[in-house]
């Protein structure tokens, strides 16, 4: 007798996403790869029971992700009473258009017939870079324009399968609604693989939306005004908001490549030139956002932060003061808040980002040997405190006391309900988990840094060599323009940070 395991297979091997490019006889596969979630679709088991050898298959158009199912199957379970297979149609349509319903060969055809080669994304493009010499654009368009609204119901599913709790916008809202959202997606221009293809291949895609702020000057009395009913239209655009990223995603064959960090650091210039947004946030953050966000906010704000020698005093007690036991952290004379305020401020960071940013900005000016990572001893430190002969110790000591008091004030309320030595316990452990992930974030950065640094030498010194050497042949060489321009651009795309 067969058991029921027989007739089960997981959903995340059985789903194959592919995507393709018209081409001369068939569509040209560029990449194959499988869902990282099944379970808002197939159940939180992520099981699939009635078949063996199943394949579903969800092909999308690399350019306008014209899409497709197709599902294949050696066996299927024939039903005992209750016990039936799953209805996979059934199943699939509430996440998938009703376009992508069709033969193989209808699908086929119509990549054919549509004019691809005169396919460009919808919206405006608003970035482009280069990255191992590949082209990379990035476009950006409102939501209430149905040229991006339909490229986005394609992608849809996506949202499912790579983005966990994630869940499909509504495309029906009214268009005062829709225009508060902005699709960014961004594409490679490849060489397409003939003259009726297009040259735009999908790479991944963002969505943001506008989030009222109400402002209010404090300053002004609220008088009432004679002005004109009905007031006249005011779009979202037009209101103070806070821009927040509600999906984030590119796709697998092409992680680990830095488009995230372009992708995202595109948002966040759209964000600083804007005058009516006030600070750009994200919904909900997983962990591996978490760690590009980091980085690429870390590499916008540094910069500001060295030009104003951003650090932490060692000494904020005067003479009078350390005589006494200090009960509270002297922040303000330990880092210079009102500046660190209007920096957040004008690079429209979120407060609890901005301070993750600063406090390993300021872990990364200590020296590595007066860290605990670098072996200095805590024992020690949690003696002598504030005061430590050596300043660098006394900084370690105070930068401690600024990430306990940040963790303390964002759980005081789960704190306050624990014992003393338990709640001192926790936000040492918290503390060194807090330290041990920026540590591990700024020893990529060092890297990175070295590594720039080691190109930049080795350039000079290759420029030098050959600028000796044209000198000798400059009567019969010239230079290609072109060329040259090539050059610059693979070389400042290799010093953007990748992740």
């Amino acid at each position: 007798m067969e058991s029921s395991g027989d007739w089960t297979c997981d959903a995340n091997d059985a789903v194959h996403i592919t995507v393709v490019q018209p081409s001369e006889q068939k569509p040209k596969t560029i990449s194959t790869f499988h869902p990282q979630f099944t379970y808002p679709i197939f159940g939180d088991e992520e099981q699939i029971f009635g078949y063996r050898g199943l394949i579903i298959r969800l092909r999308f158009a690399a350019h306008d992700l014209r899409p497709h199912a197709h599902i294949s199957y050696d066996d299927k379970f024939k039903a005992v009473g209750d016990t039936a297979p799953v209805d996979l149609l059934k199943t699939l349509k509430p996440w998938i258009p009703e376009e992508a319903f069709t033969t193989l060969p209808d699908y086929e055809k119509a990549l054919q017939e549509e004019d691809a080669k005169d396919f460009v994304p919808p919206g405006k493009p608003v970035h482009s870079y280069v990255t191992a010499g590949r082209n990379y654009e990035i476009w950006a368009g409102s939501l209430a324009d149905p040229a991006v609204r339909r490229l986005l119901d394609r992608m849809q599913v996506f949202v499912s399968l790579f983005i966990e709790a994630g869940t499909p916008l509504p495309l029906d809202d009214p268009e005062w609604s829709l225009a508060r959202w902005t699709v960014y997606f961004v594409y490679e221009k490849v060489t397409p693989p003939t003259p009726t293809a297009s040259q735009y291949s999908i790479v991944g895609y963002a969505t943001t939306y506008r989030w009222w702020v109400y402002q209010r000057d404090a300053s002004q009395e609220p008088t009432p005004k004679d002005d004109a009913f009905p007031a006249p239209e005011i779009t979202p655009g037009q209101l103070p908001s806070r821009l927040r990223i509600a999906q984030f995603l590119i796709l697998p064959p092409h992680q680990g490549s830095g488009h995230g960090i372009h992708l995202y650091t595109t948002i966040h210039t759209a964000c600083f030139e804007d005058p009516t947004v006030i600070e750009l946030t994200v919904e909900d953050p997983n962990e591996a956002f978490d760690a590009l966000r980091d980085t690429a906010d870390y590499h916008i704000l540094a910069p500001e932060l060295l030009k104003h020698d951003v650090n932490i005093n060692p000494d904020p007690y005067d003479a009078e003061s350390v005589k006494q036991r200090p009960r509270r952290v002297p922040t303000a004379a330990l880092i210079p808040t009102k500046l660190l305020h209007d920096i957040r401020t004008s690079f429209k960071i979120a407060p609890t980002q901005f301070a993750h940013i600063l406090e390993m900005f300021l872990l990364g000016r200590i020296p590595f040997k007066n860290r605990h990572a670098g072996g200095a001893p805590l024992t020690r430190l949690l003696i002598k405190k504030h005061k430590s002969e050596d300043p660098n110790e006394r900084r370690y000591y105070w930068w401690r006391m600024l990430v306990k008091q940040r963790l303390y004030k964002r759980s005081r309320d789960m704190l306050i309900q624990l014992e003393m030595t338990d709640r001192i316990q926790k936000l040492e452990e918290t503390v060194g988990n807090v330290e041990e992930g920026y540590e591990v974030l700024l020893k990529v950065f060092v890297k990175r840094e070295e590594a720039l640094k080691a190109k930049l030498e080795a350039d000079a010194s290759s420029a030098d060599a050959s600028g000796r050497d044209q000198r000798a042949k400059r009567k019969f060489t010239v230079e290609d323009d072109e060329d040259e321009e090539e050059d610059a651009e693979e070389t400042a795309a290799s010093k953007r940070p990748k992740v």
